[in-house]
């Protein structure tokens, strides 16, 4: 798959298609993918990768890459062209501008489930069927490919590409997906084993608001707690309070359009599970206002701004009953 992706982003570029490229590049580490822009078929022969690390999700890029002059592709993965179309949807992206590639993916890996393994000093991995041949300062271990998947892509919802120019791979489908699981045995804790849980993992949060940059739904110019007039600017968290008002309130604002994919959580220099505040609320108003999938099509309406007689008045549920 690397070679024909590789031979792709120099095509569309020396045929003049594109004037650029947006995809990955090796960081300090061989795991250590990061998003990055090609401007020449040298430079993507040369730097550009597309491996089981290239986890980041590209389409918040397009935002600003699409606003500059010329075409840019870009190559995403499934997860990724939920974002891309829920991006334009609230017309963030100037499609006109954007060639896109979509790449099936069997899921990627990241260094916490190699670790979560057991495997330390890890120098090098590479795929042989369905297996992970990891390379380490202690040797060599072979690993089942499926043990070493980020959490996010063991409950994949679906590996449908969305809305792209031409597909690298198979055209996929929806899938069944357990992703709910981990919020399900939230909601069977007590209320007060609930709050513990969350006040030890946001009690965690160093305020580098890696979530809110890397989220593509968290796309406002100017976020809430960088406006001074807002009332709740805020740098750096000062008590419990402003730990939890943070993430809830992002949470919040991003409900209806979160696509689940999991930034929030990838990024995370302190390993808090963001995804699953977001989860819940993808629960919730799935419950009350029906199934509803963020960047899915670009006719439906997300449940927070849409109303039909048949909603529930959430207000009046008690005990499993409407008061209808």
């Amino acid at each position: 798959m690397q070679d024909r992706v590789m031979e792709k982003a120099a095509a569309l570029l020396e045929s003049g298609v594109c004037t650029r490229v947006l995809g990955w590049k090796t960081g300090e580490f061989f795991y250590d993918v990061t998003p990055a822009v090609f401007t020449s078929a040298e430079e993507v022969r040369t730097q550009m990768v597309y491996n089981p690390f290239c986890g980041p999700n590209l389409s918040k890029y397009l935002i600003a890459e699409s606003r500059k002059e010329g075409k840019i592709a870009v190559f995403l993965k499934p997860c990724d062209t939920f974002s891309f179309v829920q991006l334009q949807k609230e017309h963030r992206i100037a499609r006109d501008k954007v060639y896109a590639v979509g790449v099936q993916c069997d899921g990627m890996i990241d260094m916490d489930s190699l670790k979560a393994l057991g495997l330390r000093g890890v120098t090098a991995a590479r795929e042989v069927g369905d297996n992970l041949i990891v390379s380490t300062l202690y040797g060599e271990k072979t690993v089942p490919r499926r043990e070493a998947l980020s959490l996010r892509c063991r409950v994949c919802k679906s590996k449908r590409l969305n809305d792209c120019d031409e597909i690298i791979g198979e055209q996929g489908g929806d899938l069944p997906s357990d992703r709910f699981a981990q919020v399900e045995a939230l909601e069977a804790m007590t209320p007060e084993e609930r709050f513990a849980f969350w006040r030890s993992e946001l009690s965690k949060c160093i305020r580098c608001n890696a979530c809110r940059n890397v989220c593509p739904a968290c796309s406002c110019e100017k976020c809430v707690f960088d406006n001074p007039g807002s009332g709740v600017r805020n740098k750096a968290a000062a008590d419990s309070f402003e730990e939890n008002l943070f993430h809830i309130i992002r949470a919040f604002h991003v409900a209806g359009r979160c696509t689940d994919c999991g930034e929030c959580s990838r990024v995370c220099p302190q390993g808090i599970p963001l995804h699953l505040l977001n989860r819940k609320l993808i629960k919730d108003m799935n419950q009350l206002y029906g199934p509803y999938q963020a960047g899915a099509d670009f006719d439906s309406k997300p449940p927070m701004l849409a109303f039909t007689p048949e909603d529930p008045e959430a207000s009046i549920i008690t005990n499993g009953r409407d008061g209808q």
